[in-house]
Parts: C-alpha cells; sequence; structure tokens
C-alpha cells in the first residue's frame, strides 16, 4: 500500500510506490509445483527414465551377442536356381540349403528361398540355426551303433567306425558329419540323388541314436551290466561304462 507524504510546497500528499519485485523472488514466491524449475526436474525424471529403458535394451542387446557368440559351422549344401510364373512373366529367384552345427554333437539343416543368394543363403541358415538337434556321439567321435533312414526314394545307411577310418561319406551326408563333429564314420546312400532327401534320410537314422547310458536309465539298469551282457568281460565293460559322457 503506499505511503502518504507531504512536501514542502504545497502540502500536496505525494504517493510513493513500494519497490517493484525482481524476477528472482517471484520465481522463488512460487509454489514447488508450477516454476520451471519442477518442469526441469521432470524433464530429468523423464531422462531418467528413458535412461533406465535404455539399461533395459543393454541387457537384452547383451543377451542377443551372448546367442550369436556360438561359433557355428555352416556348410552350403546345394544352390539352384527357381522361377516362378506370374502374370507378366516369370520370377527367377535361388533356394538354398545349408546344414549348421557346433562340432560337438548339435547339427540341423534349413532351406531358403529369395531373388538373391546371399539373402536365400542367410534365410537357410537362420532355419538351420532353428532346428538343430542334439546327437550322442561315442568318445565324442563316432556314432554308438548303426542306422537307417528312410525319407521319400533315398534311404541311408550309417556305421560307426573305429579311430583313424576319417568320414566315409559324399556329398551332402559329408556335410552333415562335419558340421555335426564326427571323425570316424561309415556310410551309404541308395535310392537318390536328391540333396533335399538325403539331407533328410540323414538326420532321421541321426534321430534314432541312443547311448548305452540312455538305455540304462530307461531299462533301471547299470551301463557296465549292459555292456557285459553285449560280450564284453567285466572288466572291459566296466572300463568302457566309465568312459561313456553321454
Amino acid at each position: 500500500m503506499a505511503d502518504e507524504n507531504t512536501t514542502g510546497e504545497g502540502n500536496q500528499p505525494v504517493a510513493v510506490l513500494a519497490p517493484e519485485a525482481t524476477p528472482q523472488e517471484v520465481t522463488e514466491n512460487r509454489g514447488p509445483g508450477r516454476g520451471r524449475g519442477n518442469r526441469g526436474g521432470g524433464d530429468r525424471n523423464r531422462s531418467d527414465r528413458g535412461g533406465g529403458r535404455g539399461r533395459r535394451d543393454d541387457r537384452r542387446g547383451g543377451n542377443r551377442d551372448e546367442d550369436q557368440g556360438e561359433e557355428l559351422i555352416e556348410k552350403l549344401v546345394h544352390i539352384n536356381r527357381v522361377s516362378k510364373t506370374v502374370k507378366g512373366g516369370k520370377r527367377f529367384g535361388f533356394a538354398a540349403l545349408v546344414v549348421v552345427g557346433d562340432g560337438k554333437g548339435r547339427a540341423g539343416f534349413g532351406h531358403g528361398k529369395a531373388r538373391e543368394v546371399p539373402e536365400a543363403i542367410s534365410k537357410a541358415t537362420a532355419a538351420a540355426k532353428k532346428a538343430m538337434v542334439r546327437v550322442p556321439l561315442k568318445e565324442g567321435r563316432t556314432l554308438h551303433h548303426d542306422g537307417l533312414g528312410h525319407f521319400g526314394a533315398g534311404k541311408v545307411t550309417l556305421r560307426s567306425a573305429p579311430a583313424g577310418t576319417g568320414i566315409i561319406a559324399g556329398g551332402p551326408m559329408r556335410a552333415v558329419f562335419e558340421s555335426l563333429g564326427v571323425a570316424d564314420v561309415v556310410t551309404k546312400s541308395n535310392g537318390t540323388s536328391n540333396p533335399y532327401n538325403m539331407i533328410r534320410a540323414t538326420f532321421a537314422a541321426l534321430g534314432e541314436q541312443t547311448s548305452p547310458k540312455s538305455v540304462a536309465q530307461r531299462r533301471g539298469k547299470k551301463v557296465a551290466d549292459l555292456l557285459h551282457r553285449g560280450g564284453a568281460s567285466v572288466e572291459v565293460a566296466q572300463a568302457d561304462a566309465e568312459a561313456i559322457v553321454e
């Protein structure tokens, strides 16, 4: 409220105004919920929330890096040119067949189609990684027992082999065993030379592979007892049972 003071001339009252508040004081007098500083705090909170999302994204990215960090053996088995008849003529593309394995008893196959070769190979590789299966290996180098596989007109025979034999297989079957990590095996293919049918027949035979350990667990017996019934002596059966890992 203005104060009234009198001066010497005419004794006229003169109004004296109170000093205006500075912008800083006005800002300080405002409530905590309306100041610009509070809006800045809201931005800071939003930035903090954004940082949290970034940390979650980093965690997800780390998991993807761990999944992709696994070293896999990729084998391109077959690639051919395909065509599709459309209204304007023919549309050409490529089909790829790929086998993927980790060299430790896991392998899978997949096929993909695309307009370009690299894209077809990448699609087939992704499909093969999703369809990987585990095959029990004897001493990490060969099969536990012989096996037969059949798909379409293709028939394959797989036989375990002693150390030093190598991979006796041709074409698509060799790619499967190299990616699987098998070092000694003897194979035979009859009926077809179609790589798709040969690959499927090979995986059908590998899917029937079992280890003595799994058979013993299923029958409720010891591995040494099963090996001894197979004709081995007690000492040899016990040693072989201890050497079996899977």
